[in-house]
């Protein structure tokens, strides 16, 4: 089963991509990436029904770090496009109750279920002593007092702590995503939305070119020596250009495994600021 699963990971990352690029508002981005990645575990599921795995090492590897990622995703998606398309509305003190209480809600989740369990501890302390126990198939033990899910899942396809290690996953995206929108700085907004010389203003590249460039004049320490939060300048370019990146964090890990150059927006920016020099002389 290995070739099937060498590159899976990459090959979901160069999809969420491209949906990225294509998607004109986050819920469409989430309903996309909810269907393809919910139609990737089945695809999976017959697969390791029908072939298995080489060997120890190969089940122990697809259920501690390639399921969890995409069933982490797929929590996480779906919850978006749930979250979304529950806003009651665009802006306004209402949009951010309603996103405050959902950040509260998910810190509320962490601190009940996930943060004091011993196995958190262990997957956090990056510990492989007991990896065989708990991403091996037909190794659950029920006398631990597992949460009633247990129940729930497939023991053919899931080993209990596969599903453990995607919810902290798709949490951590989550968080992300919920910080974006509950960050917002009111003076930089109104000064911003008040003044007609940015009215005119769009962002015509990428959203994924944006980010880029954020996260460029983030680490260079180009605004306000480097001190503001990613979360803010965001906001700023938000309002200026009136473009929403949805969870640009999430979108900025995705851009660390891109084939070819990482930095390809500003690979660019040099090539045509240089021929515009040259123009120029």
């Amino acid at each position: 089963m290995k070739n099937t699963l060498k590159n899976i990971l990459s090959d979901v990352g160069e999809y969420e991509r491209g949906v990225n690029e294509k998607s004109s508002t986050l819920i469409d981005e989430s309903c996309v990436l909810t269907t393809y990645l919910s139609e990737l575990l089945a695809q999976l599921k017959i697969r390791v029904g029908n072939v298995g795995f080489t060997d120890e090492a190969e089940e122990i590897n697809f259920f501690k770090n390639i399921k969890p990622q995409i069933l982490g995703k797929l929590i996480y998606y779906n919850k978006v496009f749930r979250i979304e398309t529950s806003c009651p509305v665009y802006n306004g003190k209402m949009y951010e109750a309603y996103f405050f209480n959902e950040l509260e809600e998910l810190k509320q989740d962490f601190n009940e279920h996930i943060r004091n369990s011993d196995f958190y501890r262990y997957y956090r302390s990056g510990r492989t002593d007991k990896d065989s126990e708990y991403y091996m198939l037909g190794k659950i033990n029920y006398h631990n007092g597992l949460s009633s899910i247990v129940f729930e899942i497939d023991s053919s396809f899931s080993t209990y702590y596969d599903y453990k290690v995607a919810k902290i996953v798709a949490n951590e995206l989550l968080y992300h995503y919920l910080l974006s929108k509950t960050d917002t700085d009111h003076t930089i907004n109104q000064t911003l939305q008040n003044s007609e010389s940015v009215k005119d203003l769009f962002w015509t590249d990428s959203k994924n070119s944006l980010i880029e460039l954020i996260y460029a004049l983030h680490a260079s320490g180009a605004i306000s020596h480097g001190k503001v939060s990613i979360r803010k300048i965001n906001l700023a370019f938000f309002v200026l250009f009136k473009i929403h990146l949805g969870d640009i964090h999430h979108a900025f890990h995705r851009m660390k495994d891109r084939t070819g150059s990482r930095t390809a927006f500003l690979d660019q920016l040099k090539v045509a600021l240089e021929d515009y020099m040259n123009k120029n002389l």
